[in-house]
Order: C-alpha cells, then structure tokens, then sequence
C-alpha cells in the first residue's frame, strides 16, 4: 500500500496545502487543496473518496474535482462520508448556490458523484483493501480511518483531540504499523486547541501513553507559522517514539 501526501497542512500558504491523502493511485481520503496538485490523469484514475468530516480544508478539492472530471470519466465517482457529512455536502456545497449540484449532473440516473453513508466501526471492502471508520472527537462529527490491506495496517485520525474511545478502538485492533495523526497547536495555545479539539504537541504526548501499539508516527496539520515551534515541543513530547512530520510528497509505503 502506498499513502500519498498531497496535503498535510492546517492551513494554506506558499508550499501549503490542505488535508490531501492518495492511496494507491485510486483512493482519496479526504479532499482538501492537496488535489489542486493532481494532473488531469491522476484526477480521473481516482474512483472513490472517503471525507473525515465536512470542514472546508478537508471538502473544498471535492468540488472542484467534480467540475474538472465531468464528461472526462465514464463512471460516478463515489464519496463516502459519515451520513452528517454528507448533509453538509447536500445542503452546503452541491446545492447549486455554492456549487452545481453534481450528485444530480449530467441526470439524477447517471450522476458524477455518488454520496455512500458509512457507519462507524463498519468496514468497508475496497479492492485488497479493508477500511473501517472509527469516531473521533472534534468539533462536528468526524472520523478517523483504518485502511488494511492484509499485510500492514495505517490508522489516520483526521482532526481530532483527545478521547478514550480512539485509543480503546486503536487498542483492539491486532496490529498498528503506521500512525498518521494531527499536532495543529503549539502548548502555549492549549486552550485554543481545546475549544478548536485539535491536538498539542504536550496534549498528544500524554494520551499516546493509552496507545499499546508502538507504530510509526506521522505528524500532520500543523498551522501555518507554528510549524518549527510544533516540531521543537515533540521532540520533548514524543520522545522514545518513532514519527516525522509529514511534508507535500512524502510518501508512507505500508
């Protein structure tokens, strides 16, 4: 399994783009600015998408990709969310307000985007992969996600704070080898963190000691300006783990 960075950053700016993972050359999980990168090529070889939650920095690529592939593919491309982020979706973006209404283009029979409602803790079978979703704790309804291929496991959090449940669900799986989880805050902005549910690099230290797996860690979502300060506090924080912070184009090979 071979994971894509696209995007990792908690904001944009010059070499910055939004939440953005490709799997395998077919998979999105999520789609932020980070699809802005892809060639025509690359855009139509992807055939699902799957949405952590509905903030703009994770959704905001969706629609623009639905415009650059219509009439380019010969297939719906499906989206599959929690069923309250696909009613952001419904209601916010393809409402033909804010966007055209792509789950209803070119007709309501043969339509580009294909909305799926999947249900946490339920895997979902794609390909040689299996996916399970996972709640996490943020500010709307989110998850996480469990991608397995049946030779290695990756977990990624998507934007989260601390709760029990992540770590008792991470727990009971039989094996961990990559961890991709979010550090958006520095410390001195704990309480900011709290209100936002996004982690700090003290804050994500501390509740790793729940985690009995010992995975390699990639660090994703800092924000713009804080990213040297982030890195200086894990080196404290997460001592005698294994991580990196992740940059556009690294790979992670599973």
């Amino acid at each position: 399994m071979q994971i894509r960075i696209l995007g990792c950053s908690g904001g944009i700016g010059p070499g910055l783009r939004t939440t953005t993972l490709l799997i395998d050359g077919a998979l999105l999980i999520d789609a932020g600015t980070g699809v802005g990168d892809l060639q025509p090529a690359e855009l139509a070889a992807i055939r699902t998408v799957l949405l952590t939650h509905a903030h703009l920095d994770h959704i905001c690529g969706l629609a623009f990709m639905a415009d650059n592939l219509f009439g380019e593919i010969d297939h719906p491309l499906k989206v599959h969310a929690i069923p309250e982020a696909l009613a952001v979706l419904r209601e916010h973006i393809f409402n033909w307000k804010v966007w055209p209404d792509f789950t209803a283009l070119p007709d309501a029979e043969h339509p580009l985007i294909v909305l799926e409602p999947l249900t946490p803790a339920t895997s979902l079978t794609l390909g040689a992969l299996s996916i399970t979703p996972f709640r996490v704790s943020h500010t709307v309804p989110a998850v996480g996600y469990i991608v397995d291929d049946g030779n290695g496991v990756f977990a990624f959090s998507g934007d989260t704070y601390a709760h029990d449940r992540i770590w008792d669900f991470l727990n009971a799986l039989p094996r961990l080898d990559h961890l991709m989880i979010e550090v958006a805050f520095p410390n001195h902005e704990d309480a900011l963190a709290q209100r936002a549910r996004h982690f700090t690099p003290g804050r994500l230290g501390s509740e790793l000691g729940k985690l009995r797996h010992r995975p390699m860690l990639h660090l994703t979502h800092a924000k713009p300006g804080s990213e040297t300060l982030i890195a200086e506090q894990c080196t404290v924080a997460l001592a005698g783990w294994q991580y990196r912070h992740l940059r556009i184009g690294d790979e992670i090979v599973v």
